[in-house]
């Protein structure tokens, strides 16, 4: 569950800190409070709040809607709020990784492949059960990461049938007897991940707009069919519930979100011109 703190205070921060500060601060934070080496009973929830900060504050887009809503514009709550700022990536279990598609990778800079790199380096070679194995960057397709998947590929000279599980997203990390594969996910031609949820923008005219009607909107599986409200204003968002990707390591899918795009017309026939010309005087 998300949590109703302060994210600058979690980090220790004022608002208005900069990325480096904002950087500076989650990998000091999450150092101090990983559940590997702090082994506090409230470790592992300071921890998953340290990653939820640093979702949003490292995210631009995300930052500035929580700046000016707070959680209510991260959340979509707000109404003119930022909702494409649903989704936390980060942690996904006490002791797995994954990065966000927002705020990348803290631990990039530096030399650091990851953040299982700089636990290493600070505690001395071991992390969790295990000495450091080998790690194989794996590139995915979008659909078979939303949906699951399988691909062959040749790792350390033998030829292995790696399963793509359904909601494994980039930096989803598979573990095997002496290597780890670790997915970066190709983007998509039309929808845009946030977390389990999915974004795709349909563009919509302007008499549709004013007086509603019927359009067809991609979705994961297959065209879905929408109504349209009269008066829909452009940017204007609509949800459909279970439509998103499923959820890794649990049950039901996320959201997708359709953001209408009002096309104006750029050049008008003299009929056009005259009805809008009528439509503007009775507005007057």
């Amino acid at each position: 569950m998300a949590t109703n703190k302060d994210y600058y205070e979690i980090l220790g921060l004022k608002k208005g800190a900069s990325k480096a500060e904002i950087k500076s601060a989650y990998r000091k934070m999450a150092l101090k409070y990983h559940p590997d080496k702090n082994k506090a009973a409230d470790a592992e929830s300071k921890f998953k709040e340290i990653n939820e900060a640093y979702s949003v504050l490292s995210d631009d887009q995300k930052k500035s809607a929580y700046d000016q809503f707070g959680h209510a514009g991260v959340n979509g709550g707000a109404g003119g709020g930022n909702p494409f700022a649903g989704g936390f990536g980060g942690q996904q279990g006490p002791f797995t990784w994954s990065y966000t598609s927002g705020g990348g990778n803290p631990f990039a800079d530096g030399g650091f492949d990851d953040a299982f790199d700089i636990f290493n380096q600070f505690f001395g070679g071991g992390f969790g059960q295990a000495q450091r194995r080998s790690q194989y960057r794996l590139s995915v397709d979008f659909m078979d990461a939303a949906k699951g998947g399988e691909q062959t590929v040749e790792v350390e000279g033998k030829k292995r049938k790696i399963k793509i599980p359904a909601g494994a997203n980039t930096g989803t990390r598979l573990r095997f007897d002496d290597f780890d594969i670790i997915f970066e996910v190709e983007p998509h031609p039309e929808f845009k991940r946030e977390g389990y949820d999915i974004f795709v923008d349909k563009k919509i005219s302007f008499a549709t707009a004013a007086l509603g009607g019927d359009i067809i909107v991609p979705t994961l599986d297959k065209p879905i069919k929408i109504k349209v409200r009269p008066g829909t204003q452009s940017h204007t968002l609509m949800r459909l519930r279970g439509e998103g990707v499923t959820m890794l390591r649990g049950k039901g899918r996320g959201d997708l979100y359709v953001r209408m795009i009002v096309e104006v017309p750029e050049k008008l026939s003299n009929q056009q011109k005259k009805l809008l010309k009528e439509l503007e005087s009775l507005e007057n």
